[in-house]
């Protein structure tokens, strides 16, 4: 799917590491929460809440979970799962872009 159809934006960005992180949040029609957004060439440690599936739109990536030793990389067309009440550490080279799927 390259688009969401019949969504609410929030108009305020969330804006993590000093701009390096920035997304939007979407509410589907459903009630459903998302977020799209980009993250640039850096190494980032998130914590999470909510149980979250990572998509990768545009780029590529290398994740270590919490709970994992070595990291997994990721590209365009892939995505990962995160458990909630945890944490990941991402690192990417060039932009990437991604959509965050809550639990």
């Amino acid at each position: 799917m390259s688009q969401f159809d019949n969504v609410s934006v929030l108009k305020q960005g969330n804006v993590y590491f000093d701009g390096l992180c920035v997304s939007h949040t979407l509410i589907l029609a459903s009630g459903e929460k998302k977020t799209v957004g980009v993250i640039l060439p850096s190494k980032l440690v998130f914590n999470t809440a909510a149980a979250e599936v990572m998509e990768v739109i545009a780029g590529s990536c290398q994740v270590k979970l919490a709970d994992e030793t070595t990291a997994t990389a990721y590209t365009s067309g892939q995505s990962f799962n995160v458990p909630a009440n945890s944490s990941f550490t991402i690192e990417t080279l060039e932009t990437l872009h991604y959509v965050c799927h809550f639990a």
